[in-house]
């Protein structure tokens, strides 16, 4: 009898839970998506197959389609590298809110390969791309935790600092 009452208190409670509006959580983060620039290839931007969708590289596009470049270690600091990286997280969102078009489809965000420009004598790579991953975690909670490589590179296209990829999972 206690456990019945006991479910009669706590499932409305939980019935009445908030789901969170993700794109509403980008504004309280004063972040704006813009339109994605188009593939500079013969390639997509994004492939879905099921419900998982697959993301080409992105770098730190701005909304007015100019890259952070420069080496990391070099030519950029350790914050600006983890800036550049979440630069190409707020471009990776703006590619993936056009693909589905409301970021509450998002189940999560399941890997992500970070490639980092820096000098050889660079090492910390994992908290350049943190400015990628915190931007996850901030917008989506939990849903943005993900598996991760992040990786140095001699030199990434067009100089810029950052390349990511990603891979994630939406609700039908």
């Amino acid at each position: 009898m206690k456990k019945i009452i006991l479910l009669l208190i706590v499932l409305p409670i939980l019935g009445n839970a908030q789901k969170i509006d993700f794109d509403k959580k980008l504004k309280e983060l004063g972040i704006e998506l813009y339109p994605p620039t188009p593939a500079m290839g013969s390639y997509v931007k994004v492939v879905r197959t099921g419900n998982l969708l697959f993301f080409a590289g992105h770098g730190p596009t701005r909304a007015d389609n100019t890259h952070i470049q420069g080496k990391v270690g070099k030519d950029l600091t350790l914050e600006q590298g983890r800036e550049a990286a979440k630069q190409t997280g707020i471009a990776l969102l703006s590619t993936l809110k056009a693909e589905v078009g409301n970021l509450n489809k998002v189940k999560r965000i399941i890997k992500v390969l970070g490639m980092v420009n820096c000098t050889d004598t660079f090492y910390d790579q994992p908290k350049v791309i943190n400015g990628f991953s915190d931007l996850m975690v901030a917008v989506f909670g939990e849903k943005g935790k993900h598996a991760r490589s992040a990786v140095g590179m001699y030199m990434l296209p067009s100089n810029i600092a950052v390349e990511i990829e990603m891979v994630v999972e939406v609700e039908d």
